[in-house]
């Protein structure tokens, strides 16, 4: 069961929505779907994937060699005052106890004008999940995402008073654990500003208002209601929303922007992203952003395939990768070998402590 978010979200009461099972989850508009028709083996080269769930094979036409990198301007977007604007004839799902925005819906949204960078419509009209340079697949929940998030609970990883950088966030959801998990800040990027904008902000305020609503109330048992009370334009953000900032555009754009800001930026103790590494030629720019803002003892903590078909990358290549320049140490901590094998891998810096 679904609900809409079409404020004032009293009207939905009484309506608690399902919490769906990680691995059957439709995010995305069936014009969008594809199953892998590969069968899986034992190399990284030749794995491929099986599996009927969605967000769960980036692939593209072109092959790597084609593809150009794309300095797409950074910009940091405001979280606006009226909460229920963002939130407005949104509509909200649950996946382990988190809100999440229908992707389909957001679809059909920017189909009909509300999509200014117009990848939606690029993405249907060239039937490809990824566009280089122009989408880079945030309208969609990647299988490693959940890896990553089941992995901070069996590795009791511990967010507490930490700043943390949401990478590549798309939903948002592993920088919406971080916060739930008492981090001290959180900041969200995406190469799309619509993504940020319809998808990553609606989470997190959802996410945040149900929390202060918990708190509020002194009842814990109520995590699958949706936030019951109208906030006005005038109140202030809730405490959880003060620690976040989203931003949007290519990594080492984003990267300048934070460096160079007037606002207090400090260096990000934990920085998480999930199926970033799926294209060789972004590896320089991912490498180098996360050694400009990577505190000097953080960690990274990324989850991936072991190989992405179409454009080439994978965990064992981007490994490789990083041993050669010789800056961060590199650990793969877990596997999945559950139909494609998935991986995810620590890293930190040589010279840390």
């Amino acid at each position: 069961m679904s609900f809409r978010f079409n404020f004032s979200i009293d009207e939905n009461e009484n309506n608690e929505p399902d919490t769906h099972d990680k691995t059957d989850l439709q995010l995305h508009s069936p014009k969008h779907t594809r199953e892998s028709t590969e069968k899986s083996k034992q190399t990284a080269d030749t794995i491929a994937d099986s599996s009927p769930r969605l967000g769960t094979d980036k692939q593209q036409d072109e092959t790597p060699s084609k593809q150009k990198f794309c300095f797409k301007a950074a910009k940091e977007h405001n979280i606006p005052e009226d909460l229920n604007k963002i939130l407005e004839n949104k509509v909200m799902e649950t996946v382990s106890d988190l809100y999440y925005v229908n992707m389909s819906v957001v679809e059909m949204a920017c189909l009909d004008g509300a999509d200014g960078e117009g990848i939606v419509s690029k993405s249907v009209s060239s039937h490809s999940d990824l566009i280089p340079g122009v989408y880079e697949g945030g309208l969609k929940i990647w299988e490693c995402t959940f890896d990553l998030i089941d992995y901070f609970s069996e590795a009791e990883i511990q967010f507490t008073n930490k700043t943390v950088l949401d990478l590549g966030c798309g939903a948002g959801l592993l920088g919406i654990v971080a916060l739930r998990g008492k981090a001290e800040k959180v900041h969200f990027q995406d190469y799309n500003s619509t993504v940020i904008d319809e998808i990553t902000l609606p989470n997190a305020v959802a996410n945040c208002m149900k929390a202060g609503n918990r708190m509020g109330s002194g009842d814990d048992k109520k995590t699958s209601k949706p936030p019951l009370k109208r906030r006005r334009k005038a109140e202030c953000l809730p405490d959880m929303l003060t620690k976040c900032r989203f931003f949007s555009g290519e990594w080492s754009e984003v990267s300048q922007l934070l460096l160079s800001s007037n606002k207090p930026f400090s260096k990000y103790d934990l920085i998480l992203t999930s199926e970033t590494i799926y294209n060789p030629e972004y590896y320089g720019a991912l490498h180098d952003t996360l050694a400009q803002l990577l505190d000097k003892n953080g960690c990274v903590y990324l989850a991936s395939k072991a190989h992405y078909f179409g454009v080439g990358g994978g965990i064992y290549l981007f490994e490789k990768f990083i041993e050669e320049r010789n800056v961060f140490r590199t650990s793969i901590v877990k596997i999945i070998d559950k139909g494609l094998q998935r991986c995810i891998m620590e890293m930190a810096f040589k010279d840390s402590s």
